[in-house]
């Protein structure tokens, strides 16, 4: 009696990575960078400072006279007149309100790790 024919498989090596040499790669322990405590603490005020800084300026700027008297409204009079229109002056003023939220939530939903 006759079997049928299966192909045969090649040896498969054994799986290991190796580098352009030939020789196995070594192990490495997975490194994690290791940032202090305080210094996570401390980009967090200095996040939330910059932003509560930045915010109130955006929210007060535009209803001050520095708004009013840009020298950029005097070389773009077209400009000025969309930009000293009061809605215009309630948008910005909303991204620095937008800003303020931002601070408030890092401030109080911040976790040490």
């Amino acid at each position: 009696m006759s079997t049928p024919l299966q192909p045969q498989m090649p040896e498969q090596p054994e799986t290991r990575e190796e580098n352009f040499a030939g020789s196995p790669k070594p192990e490495l322990p997975a490194l994690k960078p290791r940032i202090p405590r305080w210094m996570h603490r401390l980009e967090l005020f200095l996040r939330v400072m910059v932003r509560i800084y930045v915010g109130v300026l955006v929210v007060l700027l535009p209803w001050t006279r520095l708004w009013d008297s840009n020298p950029f409204f005097a070389h773009h009079p077209a400009a000025a007149v969309y930009l000293l229109h009061g809605s215009v002056r309630g948008v910005v003023s909303g991204l620095g309100l937008l800003n303020l939220w931002i601070a408030l939530q890092d401030a109080v939903h911040y976790r040490d790790m």
